[in-house]
């Protein structure tokens, strides 16, 4: 019988398995799933899974007219202690449980395709879940081993993220190279400078070649994020203001608005008390128009669409000067010429740290420019403009490599079987 070891790259935006044949040494097939959950309005009686994963959840939400509980981005919950659990359907789900739905679809499809039960796998992790807290960061790594185990994975090893792009890079090298690599994915910006050698492909004992690890936490999503504060907000209410005391008028508080920027929070964003807050403020603001957009978009739980259009802008304007912020449903209608410049704008706060980082990365490991032979980027933020232009300004002399943006890590780390050479 054939021995398969599974490489999993479990993402802020979408997951990959990568199933390596432990024979034959090479990669037997790759799938790729969006990491969303569905949780059906109402729970079927006659089905144990009360719920879908991957391109299913999108397509279940959409006919379930949006009224289910629409998860997205539960990677960036990991590292979040105030998190604890959410209640779907009178069930408690913590941070493990939802991951594992996630990696448990990933197997039974890997399963599936191999017939076995393969309990063998290398799982990726950022450099740092949550920058330099090393409690977030451990809280993080226990959650992500929990949901490992309850996916039915009980011999894993874990290998930062770039540096299984690393390993897939390095099968394409004809000789060896010092490497900088970079992958930029939805939640974090993870960098990796090591020593790619063609002949060194499978050895057993790589550490000598891992020079420096660092990353910090700013990824698409931050970018995401960023659009939506100054360019989405305003037309759910965030200038709106309202009638406090007779003749006393104020602006509703920003932070309510922030909760609609970040996934992480607008997956839980339904509490009693905060829906009061919202339904008080709409009242004393005169039932305001573009406020009421907002009660639309908690009640009816669209934001999922709503950021899927940001990010229809954000990879048009990857290959576009101009590009249409548009948005039409339930009587919210957005329509906004972008173009490159003000998204660069927008997002020049996040680049300009992930650009800082950099330098102190380079410098705290003394890493000099002239001696990196190549750049090898990842991670679908890697194809931002503003990103792309970051890498070859600090790096004019230098070749800029890419892979398969979805698949890279998956890949390599399925090449990490190694890491079970105790």
């Amino acid at each position: 019988m054939k021995r398969f070891l599974y490489g999993i790259d479990f993402g802020t935006t979408n997951s990959a398995l990568a199933i390596f044949d432990e024979e034959t040494k090479e990669i037997h097939s790759t799938i790729i799933i969006p990491s969303l959950i569905y949780f059906y309005q109402q729970p079927n009686p006659g089905n144990a899974k009360n719920y879908v994963v991957g391109e299913e959840a999108i397509t279940a939400y959409l006919n379930d007219n949006m009224k289910g509980r629409f998860i997205k981005s539960v990677k960036q919950v990991l590292s979040r202690s105030s998190f604890t659990e959410t209640r779907i359907h009178n069930k408690r789900y913590n941070a493990a449980d939802l991951v594992a739905l996630i990696l448990q679809e990933l197997k039974e499809r890997a399963d599936e395709l191999t017939g076995q039960d393969c309990r063998k796998a290398v799982i990726g992790r950022p450099v740092f879940f949550d920058d330099d807290d090393t409690q977030k960061d451990t809280l993080a790594q226990t959650r992500l081993s929990k949901a490992a185990a309850l996916a039915g994975f009980d011999d894993v090893r874990y290998q930062f993220e770039p540096i299984g792009a690393a390993f897939a890079y390095e099968k394409t090298l004809l000789k060896q190279e010092h490497v900088l690599v970079a992958d930029l994915g939805g939640g974090t910006t993870d960098f990796t400078y090591l020593i790619l050698d063609p002949a060194k492909v499978g050895s057993k004992n790589r550490k000598n070649d891992m020079m420096a690890s660092g990353g910090i936490y700013i990824g698409g999503d931050s970018l995401d994020s960023a659009f939506m504060w100054e360019k989405g907000t305003p037309y759910f209410g965030k200038h709106t203001q309202y009638e406090a005391t007779p003749g006393k008028i104020l602006t509703v508080p920003k932070s309510l608005f922030a909760n609609i920027c970040s996934w992480e929070q607008m997956n839980f964003f339904n509490g009693p008390r905060i829906k009061k807050d919202i339904e008080d403020y709409y009242y004393f603001s005169g039932q305001d128009r573009k406020f009421k957009n907002l009660i639309t978009l908690i009640d009816h739980n669209l934001g999922y669409s709503v950021f899927q259009s940001i990010e229809k802008t954000k990879i048009t304007l990857s290959n576009a000067d101009t590009a249409m912020f548009s948005y039409h449903n339930m009587d919210i209608d957005i329509e906004e010429q972008i173009s490159l410049p003000v998204y660069e704008q927008i997002i020049a706060k996040d680049v300009n740290r992930i650009a800082a980082y950099l330098d102190d990365f380079m410098a705290q490991n003394n890493i000099a420019p002239q001696n990196i032979d190549s750049l090898f980027l990842t991670g679908g933020t890697s194809m931002v403009s503003s990103i792309q232009a970051l890498f070859k300004t600090k790096f004019p002399h230098v070749n800029v490599n890419s892979g398969d943006n979805f698949k890279s890590v998956a890949k390599g780390l399925a090449y990490s079987g190694y890491l079970f050479e105790d």
